[in-house]
């Protein structure tokens, strides 16, 4: 059996499985391990990596068991990304960076690029850039002991942003190249698997509100689908493309059937999302060798979740890695050059040296002969002056004769005693000024206290109590807006449940209230 699992991993450095490790290289070597294990698979494709070449690190690249491919973005960092791993016992004859095969290398790779004159070369490079499609092609054994070719299209197909009307254009011509590729491979006598993150819900049963949502069936990719799949259920021909959704070939009734959900709403805890991630296999290898097609909902890590098939054949891993592997990267191979190669050292000639030598006896008989200079130019101090001496640093703090004789003959003018000018008072008097007295002194210092405890009570009073949602007198929660425009920044209240259906009475409902007015 070959099993073979995709998943949009959104961000292969991340801590999948919250794994803690004091030293990051074990950590991340362990994390990346442990999620290969988890999932059990033959074959990982994995999508939104969000690593590039200069940021990729050995533990992450290289896994005990595993040959890796990678395919990163050459326009952003952090930015898409898919990579492959495969086990030594599946490891693959050739493997591609790319769908128009401009970052070939020589030796390894795939072929087979089908026509492609509708694209300019600035159009397929830029289509390439950002590490969207890794391929990777393996020798495989039927049951009747046949050996055939299975080529794997590790793909991340771009979403289409509504604030950039462009990213549409870019990913329907990436669905044009991507449909070219794989059926110039089907052409040759491949037999192919599209498998990853498509970005496009094709039906109505894959997407939580599709009923909602206007001219659903006449979205471009969907549309673009219909030419690619082949429904088995549709009698009238216009559906018959080479390819076959797995999942939908063993479940075509299935609900519920969701691969992606919104982390911010916490859509998850309810099922609320839409079926992005597939694994398509032609006609013939799906109806032939395909055994089951899943979904793993329970694996999280991501906003995705993982999906994958089972294959009734066996691989034939290839002798030799293909040049793509990360194994043969130099910083990786242990072949990368290092900066004590560039430094030779510099072997002296005897005359350099001799001369080199005379030059610096002279330049010390210089020096000597420019102290005696200098000591000769220094005046000598006369004898008066040796005879005074150094000062003591305490005569700079004694008063000067001429201050004390001033001070002595300066008379200061007398004033008459204080008790002189206040009126006697009689004990009961006295008596009475001390209890007001009193009085006012415990008066003030209460006020103060007052004072003091309303100022802290004030400052770590904390934030207001949230409102109660309308719909189950419930907390709000406080969220900031995000999107540019005239309330970019400016922050709400909104109900805590997560998103779900409007007719499910456990979903969030539809309050909302500015923090502050307008």
């Amino acid at each position: 059996m070959l099993r073979v699992v995709s998943w949009n991993i959104n961000g292969i450095r991340s801590p999948l499985q919250g794994a803690v490790c004091h030293e990051s290289n074990n950590c991340a070597n362990a994390t990346m391990g442990r999620t290969l294990q988890e999932l059990g698979a033959d074959i990982v494709c994995l999508q939104e990596t969000k690593v590039t070449r200069d940021v990729l690190t050995e533990p992450l690249a290289i896994v005990e068991g595993y040959n890796s491919y990678f395919s990163y973005s050459r326009s952003r960092s952090g930015y898409s990304g898919v990579a492959t791993f495969c086990k030594d016992s599946a490891t693959p004859v050739a493997a591609e960076e790319g769908l128009s095969g401009l970052f070939a290398t020589q030796n390894g790779n795939v072929g087979c690029y089908g026509n492609m004159e509708e694209f300019t070369q600035e159009e397929l490079r830029a289509l390439d850039s950002e590490g969207r499609a890794l391929l990777t092609q393996h020798k495989i054994r039927t049951q009747e002991g046949k050996e055939k070719t299975l080529t794997l299209i590790n793909v991340y197909c771009p979403r289409v942003d509504p604030e950039k009307p462009e990213r549409l254009t870019f990913k329907m011509r990436f669905y044009r190249l991507l449909q070219i590729r794989a059926e110039a491979l089907l052409a040759a006598g491949s037999h192919v698997i599209i498998l990853g993150d498509l970005n496009t819900a094709y039906r109505h049963i894959d997407h939580c509100d599709a009923v909602n949502l206007e001219c659903f069936e006449e979205d471009p990719g969907r549309k673009w689908m219909d030419g690619l799949l082949n429904n088995l259920e549709c009698q009238d021909g216009s559906h018959m493309g080479p390819f076959i959704d797995s999942y939908r070939y063993f479940q075509p009734q299935q609900e519920g059937a969701f691969t992606c959900w919104s982390v911010i709403s916490g859509a998850r805890h309810l099922n609320y999302g839409s079926r992005l991630d597939y694994v398509l296999g032609d006609r013939t290898l799906v109806m032939d060798t395909f055994q089951a097609s899943f979904l793993l909902p329970e694996i999280m890590g991501s906003d995705h979740c993982p999906v994958g098939a089972v294959l009734n054949v066996s691989s034939v891993p290839a002798k030799h890695c293909p040049p793509l592997c990360t194994r043969f990267f130099p910083e990786f191979a242990g072949t990368q050059l290092k900066i004590l190669r560039f430094l030779v050292p510099f072997e002296h000639k005897p005359v350099l040296k001799q001369s080199a030598l005379q030059l610096s006896n002279q330049t010390q008989v210089q020096k000597q002969q420019n102290k005696f200079c200098v000591r000769s130019a220094r005046t000598r101090p006369s004898p008066a002056s040796t005879k005074r001496g150094q000062k003591n640093m305490t005569s700079y703090f004694r008063p000067s004769s001429s201050h004390l004789q001033t001070s002595s003959d300066l008379k200061l003018p007398t004033l008459p005693l204080v008790g002189t000018l206040m009126t006697i008072k009689t004990p009961e008097e006295e008596e009475i000024a001390k209890v007001v007295e009193g009085d006012i002194k415990a008066s003030g210092a209460k006020e103060e206290k007052e004072v003091l405890t309303s100022f802290w009570r004030s400052v770590l009073a904390g934030p207001l109590p949230m409102p109660l949602c309308r719909g189950h007198r419930e907390p709000c929660v406080m969220r900031t807006v995000k999107k540019p425009g005239p309330n970019l920044g400016r922050r709400f209240y909104m109900c805590a449940r997560p998103q779900g259906s409007p007719s499910d009475p456990s979903s969030r409902c539809n309050f909302f209230q500015w923090t502050r007015p307008s």
